[in-house]
């Protein structure tokens, strides 16, 4: 039997060579070797990966019927969200949605929760090469919040949450979708395109930030507080 603080690291280094080894090389392949054509594939892929390392959370128990739920359930409101302000480019809380899970739930938890999201909300939005990106910007957001969480880092408070959406948003989505953009656009890389593209993608990745900020502040302590109470009252997630 494996020590509970084994257990741990484990569970750790897997999700994160999942996260930063796996799912980079996967997307790198499908852009290289599939031509960014099978971008279906490799969304299913990514899923897959996402679901590995919050399923080796159970090894020591089953999973609840409950724990799927409240995780499907947390993407359908962030899949919503994204639906009903999709006359507002950028002014979404799906990021918000993200982060409050992972806050109350864990680094798995906010990985799945972001990959997921990503993938189903386009499905009214549009699917395509720049999805698996998205899957892996929120994806990480996700996971790096769980991970301050744990660290007691990053509290349930919407002034905490709020700073840590707003950088993530502009320095990590952004800069990976905006890596996506020149991707798609050329093979043919140079400093030149990459710097104006950042700079054609700064306004919007600022409006994103800011509404992620926004939201953050109004749903992390309200959200957080009657999450814990179903985490407590229902023994959800526990080790």
């Amino acid at each position: 039997m494996l020590s509970a603080k084994k257990y741990m690291r484990r569970r750790k280094g897997l999700l994160s060579g999942i996260l930063f080894v796996l799912v980079p090389l996967t997307i790198f392949a499908g852009v290289v070797f599939l031509d960014d054509r099978k971008y279906y594939f490799i969304s299913f892929l990514l899923i897959a990966y996402a679901m590995i390392p919050f399923f080796a959370a159970f090894e020591k128990r089953k999973p609840r019927a409950s724990e799927l739920l409240l995780v499907a359930v947390l993407t359908a409101i962030a899949v919503a969200g994204r639906a009903a302000f999709f006359m507002l480019p950028q002014m979404k809380p799906v990021v918000a949605i993200v982060i409050i899970a992972a806050l109350c739930f864990g680094r798995e938890t906010g990985f799945l929760t972001g990959a997921l999201t990503a993938f189903v909300s386009n499905f009214f939005f549009g699917q395509g090469p720049f999805v698996p990106w998205q899957m892996f910007a929120m994806g990480l957001i996700g996971y790096l919040a769980g991970v301050l969480a744990e660290k007691g880092l990053l509290k349930k408070t919407g002034r905490a949450a709020a700073v840590f959406g707003g950088l993530s948003v502009f320095l990590l989505y952004g800069s990976i979708m905006d890596l996506c953009a020149v991707v798609m656009w050329t093979r043919d890389i140079t400093w030149e395109l990459v710097a104006a593209t950042f700079a054609a993608g700064l306004l919007f990745n600022l409006v994103h930030a800011g509404a992620t900020v926004l939201f953050l502040l109004l749903l992390t302590r309200p959200l957080c507080e009657k999450l814990e109470r179903v985490k407590v009252k229902y023994g959800l997630f526990s080790e």
